[in-house]
């Protein structure tokens, strides 16, 4: 029995997303979502170029190698991979095995043009029968760990009927699909009617892989309602993590808009507006929000020393949001190029 099949659903992923879901921000969420007591939840990694893995210089090596670090804290965690050579995938889906990954991920929806210049992502959608052939061969290479892929609706076009069939032949553990095609990026509302389709395709077809929905997901109330509502077996949540490491917390939830600007020893009902004011919920103060994002800047330059400081600025924007003076307190972090230098803003901020 793989791990997937022992978690209770419906299950809570946590969206494989470039340059975000890197450790910093997945230990940040294991922080302060109490991850140890999240006994449906999953974390994936950013996806990992299989060929770079096998072909990049030691340095260029280096680099992607960072892209796989974890922490026993973000267990369990599914190792995303990208190709559209079987060798290198092979070779890809054995390395993430040794390195102790609890299950391993095929990206075949991401509609980068890069990504899709190389035959791989969305661009895996026009070329079933390659993409079976990668299943197979990070099956291969995986062993007794479960191998799932991400993907979308269609190319072009919804190819739900014909696209999604040719998945679930390979018999992947776990297919996750978001609710829109590669052309429609994100510029429409994710399709749940489609996702509950994919669940009712799975179940004619006699299938055993477990249907995962992505798309919209807002809060963990939505997220537990479109599960009910599509039957899928579990939610993926993606932008609505941003600046959220609160998210799946059971009890604590950041207030949609803060009403007043923050001291020290703010008052809850000073700072809770009435859509967001529920008495079975502890409401994330400002200064709080603000003291775990720099807590996680801090994090990144430990550990991600090496990679651009304007990769946390994407989390400033969403962090910084909803409450008096955000527009100038982030525009003011725009312009830091440190944890220091962001703190020294944030302190300041804070003492107004």
């Amino acid at each position: 029995m793989n791990f997937w099949q022992q978690l209770p659903k419906p299950i809570m992923a946590v969206a494989p997303m470039a340059d975000v879901t890197d450790a910093p921000f997945r230990r940040i969420i294991a922080k302060y979502s109490d991850w140890e007591n999240q006994k449906n939840a999953v974390m994936w990694t950013e996806f990992v170029a299989a060929d770079g893995l096998m072909r990049a210089t030691p340095e260029g090596k280096q680099k992607l190698m960072a892209d796989l670090i974890y922490g026993e804290e973000e267990r369990p965690i599914v190792a995303q991979l990208f190709s559209s050579n079987e060798e290198y995938m092979e070779q890809a889906a054995r390395l993430a095995v040794e390195l102790g990954f609890d299950g391993i991920d095929l990206n075949m929806g991401c509609p980068s043009n890069t990504i899709e210049r190389q035959g791989c992502g969305a661009a895996m959608i026009k070329d079933p029968a390659k993409a079976r052939a990668v299943i197979r061969a990070a099956k291969r290479g995986a062993g007794d760990v479960p191998v799932s892929v991400k993907t979308r609706l269609g190319y072009n076009n919804d190819e739900l009927e014909t696209w999604i069939p040719e998945i679930l032949a390979e018999e992947p553990a776990v297919l996750s699909i978001h609710g829109r095609t590669r052309k429609e990026m994100s510029k429409v509302p994710a399709k749940w009617d489609r996702i509950t389709q994919v669940v009712a395709l799975r179940d004619k077809l006699g299938s055993k892989t477990l249907i995962i929905g992505n798309g919209d997901v807002l809060s963990m109330d939505d997220a537990k309602q479109k599960a009910k509502e599509s039957g899928v077996d579990g939610i993926m949540i993606g932008r609505a993590l941003f600046g959220n490491p609160w998210f799946f917390h059971p009890t604590k939830r950041i207030p949609l808009t803060l009403t007043a600007m923050p001291t020290h020893g703010v008052n809850r009902e000073d700072i809770i507006t009435e859509d967001t004011a529920d008495d079975s919920y502890e409401y994330v103060t400002l200064e709080e929000r603000l003291r775990v994002m720099i807590e996680h800047t801090k994090l990144f330059e430990e550990i991600l020393s090496f990679k651009n400081f304007s990769v946390m600025k994407k989390h400033y924007k969403a962090y910084v949001n909803g409450f008096h003076g955000a527009a100038q307190l982030r525009a003011q972090l725009m312009e830091s190029n440190s944890s220091q230098e962001m703190e020294v803003i944030v302190q300041k901020f804070l003492a107004l």
